[in-house]
């Protein structure tokens, strides 16, 4: 191996009480709420969070009727801000709704007598991307950043006795040594963890908290996250790894007390951590008639089963659409010379674009898109993530009663178009 030519890359990943994820999950749980009740509703909702305060604002059309504040109110307590020590609590926050119609301009561009016909919400591109590194198809730099969060969550809410001064807000970072010929990874480098917490108590100084959080970060967290994957992915961790923890030395304000919180800031996060490209479109809050949501999620479901069916060990797809169109304007295929088949990137896209119907309507039908799925997408990354079916969401509505949803979550992480792709490419 020649050292000279290694590189190291670097994914972030932040919890689900980071005031930016506070702000996606509070957009993306209002958009349930809207599509539990009526899931042909146009959503574009954006939500900041600051100390005490919450701000909703965004466009909505609807035939149902959504009790904004209460919404926000019960994701705010369930993420953990539930206590007024944490300066800013769900129980006595104050919520500002300023909410009006969609723009009858946009919407002549996207409904149609056909369904078919639906033109995209808004022009721009998107990308998808996946990667052989992860069983998920997923970056490690990223997927271990995500796992990190993930489960210091898990700790908080389920064993809080083995960190009991965890509080909601924390961030990863993971640096990764590749191959410089391989593009594998070789080497955990870094990892980075900084984690909100508690004062300390009373004759325990600051140094020595930050002692013990470092001592449980390491002894505790990591081995947890590590247990989750595969021995050739433990065997990267090693002793010459370096863990950070909390470099300030201190972290007891955090959360919108901290930092105000905005919708749509951590795009980066929620998708492939700096890998691949992204089209600069957020995702939460917004209905699928978005093609910066629907198409983005259609493009990972492209790449991620292009790699599972081993036509490459790296893809990138990107589209893009002009507003009130449905067809896509471009469609485009890169697999950084890692393809498996004697096709160039162009004819591999031209074959890919035959397979995937990439009109608004059509990736809404196939991924089920029209259903109450997206406040689970707001944490820990949209990508990647674990497809679910047969999962019951109830909401209950003061104008409309009770509901009990049944469906499927992640759906545009099933590898359900494999056998269809090794099939048209010749892959055996």
């Amino acid at each position: 191996m020649n050292k000279k030519h290694n590189y190291f890359f670097t994914s972030e990943s932040v919890s689900e009480g980071h005031p930016d994820k506070v702000a996606d999950q509070i957009s993306d749980a209002i958009l349930d709420e809207f599509l539990a009740y009526d899931p042909t509703a146009h959503v574009a909702c954006e939500t900041l969070v600051t100390t005490g305060q919450v701000i909703v604002a965004g466009e909505v059309t609807s035939k149902h009727y959504v009790d904004i504040p209460a919404v926000a109110k019960r994701v705010i307590n369930d993420i953990g801000y539930n206590d007024s020590k944490l300066m800013f609590d769900g129980n006595s926050c104050g919520v500002l709704c300023a909410v009006h119609e969609q723009s009858s301009d946009i919407n002549q561009g996207v409904n149609r007598e056909k369904k078919e016909d639906q033109g995209a919400g808004d022009q721009g591109m998107m990308f998808g991307y996946a990667c052989n590194e992860t069983r998920n198809f997923m970056p490690l730099t990223l997927d271990l950043s995500h796992e990190l969060m993930h489960t210091l969550a898990e700790i908080r809410k389920q064993e809080p006795h083995l960190m009991p001064y965890l509080r909601p807000d924390s961030k990863a970072q993971v640096t990764v040594e590749y191959d410089g010929e391989t593009r594998k990874p070789i080497h955990i480098s870094t990892i980075l963890v900084s984690t909100q917490h508690d004062e300390p108590a009373a004759g325990v100084s600051d140094e020595q908290m930050l002692a013990r959080i470092e001592q449980d970060i390491r002894d505790i967290l990591i081995p947890k996250v590590l247990a989750k994957y595969d021995e050739h992915i433990r065997a990267l961790y090693d002793t010459d790894t370096e863990i950070l923890v909390n470099p300030t030395g201190k972290f007891v304000i955090g959360g919108p007390a901290g930092d105000t919180g905005l919708t749509g800031r951590k795009i980066i996060v929620d998708t492939y951590g700096g890998r691949g490209a992204h089209g600069g479109g957020a995702f939460s809050g917004k209905d699928p008639s978005k093609v910066d949501r629907s198409a983005a999620y259609a493009c990972r479901h492209i790449a991620k089963n292009a790699i599972a069916a081993n036509l490459a060990d790296e893809m990138l797809v990107q589209v893009s659409y002009a507003i009130g169109q449905a067809r896509p304007t471009s469609f485009y295929i890169n697999t950084y010379g890692t393809s498996h088949v004697a096709q160039s990137d162009g004819e591999i896209a031209q074959t890919l674009e035959k397979l995937f119907d990439m009109r608004p309507a059509e990736i809404i039908d196939r991924l089920k898109l029209l259903n109450p799925i997206y406040q689970e997408s707001a944490t820990y990354g949209h990508m990647g993530r674990s497809y679910k079916e047969n999962v019951k969401k109830a909401f209950k509505s003061e104008y409309d009663g009770e509901k009990e949803c049944i469906v499927e979550l992640f759906t545009w992480e099933k590898t359900d178009m494999v056998s269809i792709i090794q099939d048209a490419f010749g892959i055996k």
